[in-house]
C-alpha cells in the first residue's frame, strides 16, 4: 500500500517536474524590435533579446540625448545598426517595427502603449500596466482596435512554482475558495530615481510589486472581478532621510524631500464570487514580512512562504492543509526550480506570440482586474472610506 502511494506520489512530481522540449527556433523570419526608454530594466530586456537569433534590435527611444546610443555600446550593440531617436513617437513614425518593450517609467506606459499599438505595432509593457484604471482601459481600447498583441510584464508568471499554485487550486483540493491573504515586501528597499515622484512613477510600492503580489493569487483562482475596496496607504519611511539612501544625483535628505508615493499600503477587496482579499505590500517598515500569502478554501488550504525581498517567487516549500480520512494532515510541496530565467521565457513567449498569432502570454484582460484593485486602493485611502469598483466596458 506504501509502495504504491510512493510511486503515484513519484508520478504525480514527475509529471510536474517533466522537462519541455526545446523548439527549434524558426530563423526565416526576423522580428524588428524597438526598445522605449533605455533605464535600467530595459538592461533585461535587450539581455534576452540578444539570446535569440530572430530577433533584430533596430530602433531605440530615450528622452536622454545620448543615453540609448551609450546603453547599445554597454551591451556590445553596434550604434551603426540601430536607429536613435528622442521619443518614442519619432520612433514609430519612421520605423517598421514588429514589436516594442516599453520599459520607460509609469506614467508614460499609457501613452506609449497607445501610441504603438495604433501604429500596428505589438507591444510587450512593462509592468504596472499602468497608474489608473481609466489609463489601463484606454490602452485595450487602441488594443481592441489595432488587433495586435499587448502583454503586460509579468516574468513570475513563467516561475513553475506559481504555475504549481494555480494548478493546486485548479485541481479542486481546496474546494470552493472564500478567503486569500497575500502581500509581502520589504524590510528596507525603497528604490530611488524615477520610482519614488509621483510625476514619474504615480504609485509606489502598490505599483512595483504590489501587482506581481496580487497577480501571484488572482491568477491562481482565474482572476474574479473585484467588487469592492478598503485601501489605505502611507509613506512615513520614504520621507525620512534615515531610512531612503542616496543615489547618483540627491543626498537622502533630498529623495526624502521629493518622495510622494506610497511605501506601504493595505486593503479589504471583496471578489466576485464571495471571495475576500487581505492584501498589503511594503518597500519598508519594522518587520521582516507582514506575513505568508495564505489560501483559505472549503476543502484545504495552501500557505505560500513569504519571501525576504518580494522577489516574484515563493520563499520555501509550499504547504497544503487537508483532511484525510478523519485525519488533520499536512502535505510539503516541493520548490521547482525553473528550466531558464523567468526575463527569458517571458520575452520568448512574447516572440512566439507575434510570430505565430497566439494570444498573450500574460493578457491585459487579466491585468485590467489587478490594475482596477490597485487604482481603487489609491481611491479609497484618499476618501478614507470603502468604495466600488466600477469597470467601464471596453
Amino acid at each position: 500500500m506504501e509502495e504504491n502511494a510512493m510511486k503515484s506520489g513519484d508520478s504525480v512530481l514527475n509529471e510536474t517536474m517533466q522537462a519541455i522540449e526545446e523548439k527549434a527556433i524558426d530563423t526565416g523570419k526576423k522580428v524588428r524590435v524597438g526598445i522605449i526608454g533605455t533605464g535600467w530594466i530595459a538592461e533585461a530586456h535587450i539581455q534576452q533579446y540578444l539570446k535569440f537569433p530572430d530577433v533584430e534590435i533596430v530602433a531605440m527611444a530615450d528622452l536622454i540625448p545620448g543615453k540609448a546610443e551609450k546603453f547599445c555600446k554597454t551591451f556590445g550593440i553596434d550604434p551603426a545598426t540601430v536607429h536613435f531617436y528622442p521619443d518614442h513617437a519619432s520612433m514609430l513614425a519612421n520605423e517598421q517595427l514588429d514589436a516594442v518593450s516599453i520599459c520607460t517609467y509609469n506614467m508614460t506606459h499609457a501613452e506609449c502603449a497607445i501610441a504603438a499599438l495604433n501604429a500596428g505595432v505589438n507591444v510587450l509593457l512593462e509592468k504596472p500596466f499602468t497608474v489608473t484604471l481609466d489609463e489601463a482601459v484606454a490602452v485595450m481600447k487602441a488594443e481592441k482596435a489595432s488587433g495586435k498583441i499587448l502583454s503586460i510584464g509579468f516574468q513570475p508568471r513563467m516561475d513553475p512554482n506559481m504555475q504549481q499554485i494555480k494548478k493546486i487550486v485548479e485541481s479542486g483540493a481546496l474546494g470552493e475558495i472564500y478567503y486569500i491573504q497575500t502581500g509581502g515586501g520589504r524590510r528596507r528597499g525603497i528604490p530611488n530615481s524615477t520610482f519614488i515622484e509621483k510625476k514619474t512613477a504615480g504609485i509606489g510600492a502598490l505599483g512595483d510589486i504590489g501587482c506581481y503580489s496580487l497577480d501571484m493569487v488572482l491568477n491562481a483562482i482565474g482572476y474574479p472581478k473585484p467588487l469592492t475596496v478598503t485601501g489605505y496607504t502611507s509613506n512615513f519611511f520614504g520621507t525620512n532621510p534615515l531610512y531612503i539612501g542616496p543615489d547618483q544625483d540627491h543626498t537622502s535628505a533630498q529623495n526624502a524631500a521629493r518622495f510622494n508615493v506610497d511605501d506601504f499600503a493595505a486593503a479589504f477587496i471583496r471578489l466576485e464570487g464571495g471571495v475576500i482579499l487581505d492584501f498589503r505590500i511594503s518597500w519598508a517598515m519594522h518587520l521582516d514580512t507582514p506575513g505568508d500569502t495564505v489560501i483559505l478554501g472549503k476543502k484545504g488550504a495552501l500557505r505560500i512562504p513569504s519571501t525576504e525581498c518580494w522577489n516574484g517567487s515563493v520563499g520555501g516549500e509550499m504547504t497544503l492543509y487537508t483532511d484525510t480520512a478523519g485525519l488533520q494532515t499536512e502535505t510539503k510541496i516541493p520548490i521547482l526550480k525553473a528550466q531558464k530565467p523567468l526575463f527569458e521565457m517571458k520575452i520568448r513567449s512574447f516572440l512566439d506570440a507575434v510570430k505565430e498569432g497566439k494570444p498573450a502570454p500574460v493578457p491585459s484582460s487579466q491585468i485590467l482586474y489587478n490594475q482596477a484593485i490597485i487604482d481603487g486602493i489609491m481611491k479609497s485611502a484618499e476618501a478614507g472610506r470603502e468604495i466600488e469598483i466600477v469597470i467601464p466596458e471596453i
